[in-house]
């Protein structure tokens, strides 16, 4: 089985939690799917859940060079070489990351955040779309900080053909027949 849900901001990847914060729990009620990788608690978007152990390995190890799509908006307008940059790869905590793709965006049709995110009069935000087949800790972040335009907020698009198009925040689907899809 292949859920595909659309995880907000402030959501944690998981089901459990010591603390009080939400979790996939207070979405998801289907017993033994778990995340096939996850998504930061401030990061929004695509994450899938299976019951197949196989299929979680294969979508969330970086061996398996699955891309992965994602939307961040960025304080500041980015140049050409920052884009370039950002497409050869760049340094986080001494290694390079692996080429990407990457190119600026028109602002994605979305949904409200909550909160927020902040807005500066005298600085602008654009849109950067970021494709990647790895996924460090907080990649997306580092990555566009590293090239001077800090994400402000991020959204995970898609992995592989599977994207969130259709699915509102906390809403989730379950695919069908997923062997169709390269996964």
């Amino acid at each position: 089985m292949i859920l595909l849900f659309n995880k907000p901001f402030g959501v944690l990847s998981q089901f459990t939690d010591e603390g009080d914060r939400k979790t996939l729990s207070n979405y998801i009620k289907i017993k033994k799917v778990y995340p096939a990788g996850r998504l930061d608690l401030d990061s929004e978007g695509l994450l899938i859940l299976t019951d197949d152990g196989q299929l979680q390995r294969r979508l969330s190890d970086p061996k398996f060079e699955k891309k992965k799509t994602y939307w961040a908006q960025v304080e500041g307008e980015p140049t050409e070489s920052a884009i370039t940059q950002l497409e050869q790869g760049v340094m986080i905590a001494k290694r390079m990351t692996r080429p990407a793709t990457a190119k600026c965006i028109n602002e994605p049709t979305l949904w409200e955040r909550n909160p927020p995110i902040r807005h500066r009069r005298e600085i602008p935000t654009s849109w950067i779309e970021l494709g990647l087949t790895e996924g460090r800790n907080r990649q997306v972040r580092k990555m566009t900080a590293a090239v001077g335009y800090p994400t402000l907020r991020l959204i995970r698009h898609s992995i592989g053909e599977l994207s969130i198009d259709g699915l509102e925040p906390g809403k989730w689907k379950i695919i069908e027949n997923h062997s169709r899809y390269d996964l």
